[in-house]
C-alpha cells in the first residue's frame, strides 16, 4: 500500500488523502460529496468558496494546499486539500446530519496515524488485516510483511545518505533488475498488471519466492550499504546492484534445482475480483 497516497472510507464514501508535511491531508470535494451526496460537489464547493468569502472565512483558504491525487481515470491531478483541523471548520460550513459522525471518523483517522508513527508495530497489524480481509494466505502474509520491514530498513538508510525523490524507485529497480533479469514495468507486464495502475503493487502479486529473492537483495543491499557507507546517489546505486546479484545468484541456483523459473505470471487479481463479488 502506498503511504502517500490512500483511500479512506466514511460510510461506504471514499475520501482521497494524502500524507503531507507530516499529516494527512483530505480532498475537499470528496468530503463534501460525503456529507451531502451532492451529485455535483465541486459546483457546491465553487458556491460554499463564494460564501465564505462573504463571510470573512480567510483564514480556511490560507490553509487549503493544491495536492495531486488520484483521479477515476487514474491520473493524478492537483485537487483542493485540507488538513485534519481545517476539514472541521469545513464541515461547520456545511449543513448535514452527517457532520458529527464525519468530525469522529476524521479524529479516528488522524489519531490511528499519529499512533502508527509512534508505534509502528500497529501500521504491521493493521496491513496484516488488510491483507487477510483481502483473502491472501497466511504463510505469504507473513512474507509480505517481513519484506515491508526490510525495505523499510532500506529506505531509512538511503535518507540518512541524501536519497530524495525519484531516486527511491531508481535505486529500487536497481536491485530489482540485477536480481530477476527484469526491471519493475516488465515484472508486472509479465503478471499482467498495469503499469501505469498506482494502485497495483507489484509486490502484492508475487509468489513466495519472489517476495524472498525481492527481500534478500534488498537486505543485502542495506548490509553493503552500511558496510561501505555509501553516500550520495552513485554510490548508493553501486551497493544495491551488488545487493540484487547476490540475490540473482542465488534464484539461479534455485532455478536449477526446481527447473522452472522463479519469476511467474502467477498474481492476486483474482481476490480483488472476488471481493467485487461479496
Amino acid at each position: 500500500m502506498e503511504k502517500e497516497n490512500a483511500l479512506a472510507v466514511f460510510e461506504g464514501k471514499k475520501i482521497r488523502k494524502t500524507w503531507h508535511k507530516e499529516e494527512w491531508f483530505f480532498s475537499v470535494i470528496d468530503v463534501i460529496w460525503a456529507l451531502t451526496e451532492s451529485n455535483n460537489p465541486r459546483r457546491y464547493w465553487s458556491d460554499l468558496k463564494i460564501k465564505l468569502t462573504n463571510e470573512g472565512a480567510y483564514e480556511l483558504y490560507d490553509k487549503i494546499v493544491q495536492l495531486k491525487l488520484v483521479s477515476s481515470d487514474r491520473k493524478k491531478y492537483e485537487t483542493d486539500c485540507v488538513n485534519t483541523e481545517s476539514a472541521f471548520r469545513l464541515i461547520q460550513s456545511i449543513p448535514s446530519p452527517k457532520a458529527e459522525p464525519f468530525k469522529l471518523w476524521l479524529a479516528r483517522v488522524g489519531y490511528e496515524r499519529v499512533q502508527e508513527i509512534e508505534n509502528p508495530e500497529l501500521a504491521q497489524n493493521r496491513a496484516k488485516e488488510y491483507y487477510e480481509l483481502k483473502g491472501y494466505p497466511k504463510p505469504w502474509i507473513e512474507k509480505r510483511l517481513r519484506g515491508i520491514t526490510v525495505r523499510q530498513e532500506l529506505t531509512d538508510e538511503w535518507k540518512e545518505r541524501e536519497i530524495k525523490g525519484n531516486e527511491f524507485g531508481i535505486l529500487t529497480d536497481e536491485i530489482h533488475s540485477a536480481a530477476f533479469d527484469v526491471n519493475t514495468k516488465q515484472h508486472k507486464k509479465i503478471k499482467g498488471l498495469n503499469a501505469k495502475n498506482k494502485n497495483q503493487n507489484l509486490r502484492d502479486h508475487m509468489n513466495d519466492l519472489e517476495l524472498i529473492f525481492s527481500m534478500l537483495g534488498e537486505k543485502v543491499a542495506t548490509e553493503i550499504t552500511k558496510k561501505e557507507n555509501s553516500q550520495g546517489m552513485k554510490k548508493c546505486k553501486t551497493s544495491a546492484k551488488r545487493g540484487g546479484t547476490v540475490a540473482k545468484k542465488a534464484r539461479i541456483e534455485t532455478e536449477k534445482e526446481l527447473g522452472k523459473p522463479v519469476v511467474s505470471k502467477e498474481n492476486y487479481l483474482h481476490l480483488k475480483e472476488k471481493k467485487k463479488l461479496n
